[in-house]
C-alpha cells in the first residue's frame, strides 16, 4: 500500500558537500528535502524512487566524492543523478530504509510515462507492506538571467508556475498533459517523471504539505509531501 509520497528536486546543490559553505541559496531547499525524507522514512521503510535515467556516475563527478547506497548495508553505488539524490535522501531519512529505483527515459512519451505510473500504482496497491514513493524531478532551468538552461524565459516562468501550482494543489490534469516540446524549450527535463506521478496518483484526493517552491540558481525546485486524504498522522 502507498504510505506516503515525497517530491524532491534532482539537484546536487541539496548535498552540502557539493554546494559548499557559501551557497546560502541552497539552505532552505536542502532543509525542506531533509524534512520530506524524514517524513517519508517515518511512513515507510521501503521506498520506490522515480527519476530520469542517465549516465551512471558517483557524486565525485559533481565535485566531491559523497558515498551513497540504496540500502543501509549497501555498497557505494554508481547511478544516474536522480538516483544518487534518491540514495542521499534515503541516508537522511533517520530510519533504515531500502530504496528501489525506477528510472524513466528522458524522452518517454506522455502516454507511456503515465502508463508507467498506473502500473506502479497497481504494483503498490497489491503489496500489503507500507511503501513510500520518492519522486525526483527538477522544473525549468531557465528562471534567471544566469540560469544553467541559457538564460531567463517568460514562458519558462509560466510553465514553472503551472508545475508548482499543480503540485501544491494536488491537481494532476496539468502534470498529466505536459507538452514534451514546451518542456524541452523551457528546460523541464523532469517532464516524464511528473507524468509518471500523475498516472501513479490517479484520481485519489490528496493531502498536500508544500514544503518549498523556488528557483535558487535559476532552476525550479519544488518539495512536497503527498498523502491520501485522511491519512495524515
Amino acid at each position: 500500500m502507498l504510505a506516503e509520497l515525497a517530491i524532491v528536486p534532482s539537484a546536487p546543490v541539496v548535498v552540502p558537500e557539493l554546494s559548499g559553505p557559501y551557497a546560502t541559496e541552497a539552505a532552505e531547499v536542502r532543509r525542506s528535502v531533509v524534512d520530506a525524507a524524514q517524513s517519508l522514512g517515518s511512513a515507510a521503510r521501503r521506498w520506490i524512487a522515480v527519476g530520469i535515467d542517465g549516465p551512471a556516475r558517483r557524486f565525485s563527478a559533481y565535485g566531491v566524492d559523497v558515498p551513497v547506497a540504496a540500502a543501509p548495508d549497501g555498497d557505494d553505488a554508481s547511478m544516474p543523478l536522480s538516483m544518487l539524490i534518491g540514495c542521499w535522501c534515503r541516508g537522511q531519512a533517520g530510519s533504515p530504509v531500502e530504496l528501489d529505483p525506477l528510472l524513466v527515459d528522458a524522452g518517454a512519451a506522455p502516454a507511456d510515462a503515465r502508463r508507467i505510473g498506473v502500473d506502479l500504482a497497481e504494483r503498490i496497491a497489491a503489496d500489503a507492506e507500507p511503501i513510500g514513493v520518492l519522486v525526483i524531478a527538477d522544473g525549468s532551468t531557465m528562471l534567471s538571467p544566469s540560469a544553467p538552461g541559457g538564460g531567463e524565459r517568460e514562458s519558462a516562468h509560466r510553465l514553472q508556475s503551472l508545475i508548482d501550482a499543480s503540485i501544491a494543489d494536488g491537481t494532476l490534469d496539468a502534470l498529466a498533459t505536459l507538452d514534451p516540446q514546451d518542456c524541452e524549450a523551457n528546460g523541464v527535463e523532469g517532464r516524464p517523471v511528473f507524468e509518471v506521478l500523475a498516472g501513479l496518483w490517479g484520481d485519489a484526493p490528496v493531502d498536500v504539505d508544500l514544503r518549498y517552491a523556488g528557483a535558487p540558481f535559476g532552476v525550479g525546485y519544488t518539495v512536497a509531501t503527498w498523502r491520501r486524504v485522511g491519512a495524515r498522522s
